[in-house]
């Protein structure tokens, strides 16, 4: 039986995080999933009670209700993406490895019928979280969503906007997205699929390999080149979305 009251989360002592729970098993609303985000993933940030929750979330994640289960495994993904951190709870990867080997069958179950983009990029990045991947575990969905990555030109520092989908594949410093004037855009340029290696290639194939072409074809770029706007230097669009990571890509 877990002693909560032991264990703490975003705001303080974790006592509260049972009654949170059966409330979201009663009436599972967005509010109460949010409430339950606040506390144990707060802003990226994990805690004791987080790992905690893993074995509920399980029990969520096990159900028949996809919407729930999604949101199951889509928090276990982001606890797990901070198992890491400094927390309190130990060794959770091995103190948790049964629930964490359920959670990530579950995700890879859900990511072959994934309903969309978007769901099928969070699942991909749960997937990746519970195996333990570093990094692409939480920067790897937002920008396929949103269809836009935000990185550093590693030659003269601006701020430039990585942009794949349908306003095209391009690099650029400007507001292109509300400026009424034209902006400056570099063309990206996709690595060839067969060259892929690491990450790049196994998320290539995955993608593929579910029927997720655009997926697919998106990670190319990801894992492609880009010339700077401001300063013309190239550089790799996947080490500059890494390049603040603790152990970045070359």
């Amino acid at each position: 039986m877990t002693d909560w009251s032991r264990l703490g989360h975003a705001y303080g002592s974790a006592e509260d995080i049972p009654a949170l729970l059966e409330r979201i098993a009663s009436d599972p609303t967005s509010e109460r999933w949010n409430d339950l985000w606040s506390a144990l993933c707060h802003q990226g940030s994990v805690y004791s009670a987080s790992f905690a929750a893993l074995p509920w979330l399980v029990g969520v994640a096990s159900t028949a209700d996809r919407e729930q289960a999604l949101r199951a495994l889509n928090l276990a993904g982001a606890i797990m993406a901070g198992a890491d951190q400094p927390h309190g709870a130990g060794d959770v990867r091995a103190k948790q490895s049964a629930h964490v080997a359920i959670l990530l069958s579950l995700a890879n179950e859900h990511l072959r019928t994934a309903a969309d983009r978007s769901e099928y990029a969070y699942l991909l990045e749960d997937v990746l979280s519970l195996e333990g991947v570093t990094g692409w575990s939480e920067d790897l969905a937002w920008g396929l969503t949103n269809e836009e990555y935000e990185v550093s030109c590693p030659g003269c520092a601006a701020g430039l906007f990585i942009v794949l989908g349908e306003r095209g594949f391009f690099s650029t410093s400007g507001d292109y997205a509300l400026s009424d004037d034209d902006v400056e855009m570099k063309p990206l340029r996709p690595a060839d699929p067969t060259g892929l290696t690491g990450v790049g290639r196994r998320l290539h194939d995955v993608a593929l390999a579910d029927g997720q072409e655009e997926v697919a074809h998106m990670l190319t770029y990801v894992f492609g080149d880009a010339t700077c706007p401001d300063c013309e230097a190239d550089f790799s669009v996947a080490a500059q979305i890494s390049a603040n990571w603790p152990n970045a890509l070359g």
